[in-house]
């Protein structure tokens, strides 16, 4: 803990009197279990693909499609979560909730058995959907409608998400490949247990933040007979096998997606005008920042799928001698990077925000998209030096995804900021919910990508020679470069009327 007070105590000697860095104590304590919970989800993240092409026998395509739909649905359910906070049993329980159910389906995953796998998967989608938008809000929460540490702070907390991730990623990735692949599901498990017994010992410091918005309600019978409470906590459960059918029945979510996130954001489109004046307006580029960020996440989360298949068969995975695991390496170089520039990161917004200058969220999202594109061309460039043997050197690897990092940096953690900045105050969980739905498209979307990668694991004379997947995945990485640059400067000509819309808001 003293650490990160005193990470806290550098960025407030950085900036300058006028815009204080010091932290809410209560930052920490969604830091730590945030951090353990990502530990969890990034490990087991680390070993999914690989471990269904290469001990369930899925094909690229399935195996693509089935990670395309778990993480879809993963960042789906959150807008129900965020929803059911909002209105009926506030954040803090909501998380506890999440954190147990995850932490069931971390342990289900490590029982070596296959016929256990879709359970173990829909577990995890279902306690995600209540823990992961409800801790993000209360991060929120803590800072008051203009507030200059938001930023800083949601950037600090973006770290601890990233600093789980590298941990998780690298034990767990190691631990599965390298050992037993229950193991690391099981060692995912562990880490979920560790957060929940954070936020249950500490969670004192939150003082009223999160707390059930109306604990009367709560108590009081449901349509069912059962209390509030108790009906959403049967119904969390219930909602199981609903997952365990739309995870394994995957072609289904091909007539679920899109019609549900164009619901969604029709519904807030329309809020958005009704209400109009400023809070319309702050609305209406929510939904535009939102939106755009399907997109981002569609090619950034090629890391779990096709990356994860890409650094397994074409990335020489040898360390001055030592081989390494291609699960625990390409997954934890994203969350590293993170860690290494965060507090750069909150630093220059604060340095900026104190001199005026500070781009806008729209801007910060343009560059992230340009950053991301770069990153993916860093890896073309890697296939066009790799030579005869189709094996591109580990150092392109890392550079590709020390900009798509910063990239992320300058969209992710900003996006959650601005969802809690530019929101209707009562609605602020349903917006943040958006905000996972709009992700949940974007996983969607990057399942149906990675297929455009899929290699044959028979071509009729054996299997692909690593020059051959390596033309596959270059020409598919080029063309992700390209449209990422052409959303950057469709985001940049967007500024001047995201900018009037947002009426001062950063």
């Amino acid at each position: 803990m003293q650490k990160y007070d005193a990470l806290s105590s550098t960025l407030s000697a950085n900036a300058p009197p006028s815009v204080s860095a010091k932290q809410p104590p209560a930052l920490y304590l969604l830091f730590f279990t945030e951090m353990w919970e990502r530990f969890s989800y990034y490990g087991m993240r680390a070993l999914l693909v690989l471990y269904m092409t290469s001990q369930l026998k899925y094909d690229d395509v399935k195996a693509n499609l089935v990670y395309g739909a778990y993480t879809a649905c993963v960042y789906a359910m959150p807008l129900l979560g965020g929803f059911l906070a909002d209105r009926l049993l506030g954040y803090r329980k909501a998380v506890m909730l999440g954190g147990l159910v995850m932490m069931l389906g971390h342990f289900v995953l490590a029982i070596p058995s296959n016929s256990t796998f879709f359970v173990g998967l829909a577990c995890l989608v279902c306690g995600n959907g209540f823990f992961k938008p409800n801790i993000s809000t209360m991060v929120g929460k803590l800072y008051e409608q203009g507030d200059p540490r938001r930023d800083s702070g949601f950037s600090f907390f973006y770290m601890g998400i990233n600093i789980g991730a590298f941990f998780g990623s690298l034990l767990c990735g190691f631990l599965g490949q390298k050992v037993d692949w229950h193991l690391g599901f099981g060692l995912a498990g562990v880490f979920m247990l560790l957060g929940i017994v954070t936020f249950t010992v500490w969670q004192a410091r939150l003082g009223d933040v999160g707390l059930p918005p109306e604990p009367d309600t709560l108590s009081s019978p449901s349509p069912i007979g059962l209390r509030w409470e108790t009906a959403i906590y049967l119904g969390a459960f219930l909602s199981i096998p609903i997952f365990v059918y739309l995870i394994s029945s995957y072609e289904v979510m091909n007539y679920i997606m899109t019609p549900l996130c164009v619901s969604a954001f029709g519904y807030l489109l329309f809020v958005a005008f009704r209400e109009g004046g400023e809070a319309g307006g702050r609305l209406l580029v929510a939904v535009i920042l939102i939106f755009s960020s399907a997109l981002f996440w569609a090619f950034f989360e090629q890391g779990g799928g096709s990356l994860n298949l890409f650094a397994n068969r074409n990335v020489d995975m040898n360390f001055f001698g030592t081989e390494l695991s291609s699960a625990a390496v390409n997954n934890a170089l994203n969350p590293f990077f993170v860690i290494v520039f965060s507090a750069a990161f909150a630093s220059i917004w604060l340095w900026l925000a104190s001199r005026n200058i500070e781009p806008t969220s729209p801007v910060k999202f343009a560059l992230g998209f340009l950053q991301l594109g770069l990153g993916f061309y860093v890896f073309v460039i890697g296939g066009k030096l790799a030579g005869e043997s189709g094996m591109v050197n580990l150092a392109f690897l890392a550079l590709g995804y020390v900009f798509i990092s910063t990239g992320e940096l300058c969209l992710s953690p900003i996006g959650l900021s601005a969802v809690t900045k530019l929101s209707p105050a009562r609605m602020t969980g349903m917006v943040m919910g958006a905000w996972f739905l709009a992700s949940a498209f974007g996983q969607y979307l990057a399942g149906i990508i990675g297929t455009w990668m899929a290699i044959p694991h028979d071509s009729g004379a054996g299997a692909l020679k690593p020059i051959e997947s390596l033309a596959i995945y270059s020409g598919v990485f080029e063309k992700i470069t390209l449209v990422c640059i052409g959303a950057a400067v469709v985001l940049f000509l967007l500024v001047p009327f995201m900018n009037k819309q947002m009426h001062g808001v950063k």
